[in-house]
């Protein structure tokens, strides 16, 4: 009497099945799951780098310590007067040079706002050629550069 090979069952009984065959119903929604939620932390990360290297700016810096110290801006939007979490725009630089257009979303206990500003860098030194804060709901802006110098 010949004995079945050692891999498989013997006569009657069920064949045993791989882990894959058991598990794939489950494991393939969980791989994809996986490879979604990886992406969508990826692309958060970037752009909170993006975002956080705009912020660290001097030209943002210089915009929000003007919003946030100028009377009139604070009259209309109360104090403190703090960020928001996304800007717009774009600042680049180039060595001693470049150029920036942002808008920085801003607020406080009374409204909202936005600060924006367009500037050049030259041989080193931001030169503002604008810097406003638009309160929302309200058509007239507050002027930042009102007794700023040449800078």
């Amino acid at each position: 009497m010949a004995t079945p090979p050692m891999n498989m069952p013997p006569p009657g009984m069920p064949q045993r099945q791989t882990w894959w065959s058991r598990n794939w119903k489950w494991f393939v929604p969980a791989g994809c799951l996986t490879l979604m939620l990886l992406f969508v932390v990826f692309i958060f990360g970037v752009v909170m780098i993006i975002f956080g290297s705009m912020k660290q700016a001097d030209v943002y810096k210089e915009a929000v310590a003007r919003a946030q110290a100028d009377p009139a801006v604070v009259q209309k939007l109360g104090s403190p007067i703090e960020t928001g979490m996304f800007l717009s725009g774009n600042i680049n630089v180039n060595g001693s040079n470049g150029d920036a257009k942002i808008a920085i979303p801003i607020h406080g206990p009374k409204a909202k706002g936005t600060v924006y500003v367009e500037a050049t860098k030259r041989a080193g030194k931001w030169s503002y050629s604008l810097m406003q804060v638009a309160v929302e709901g309200e058509d007239t802006r507050i002027d930042l550069l009102h007794d700023m110098q040449e800078q």
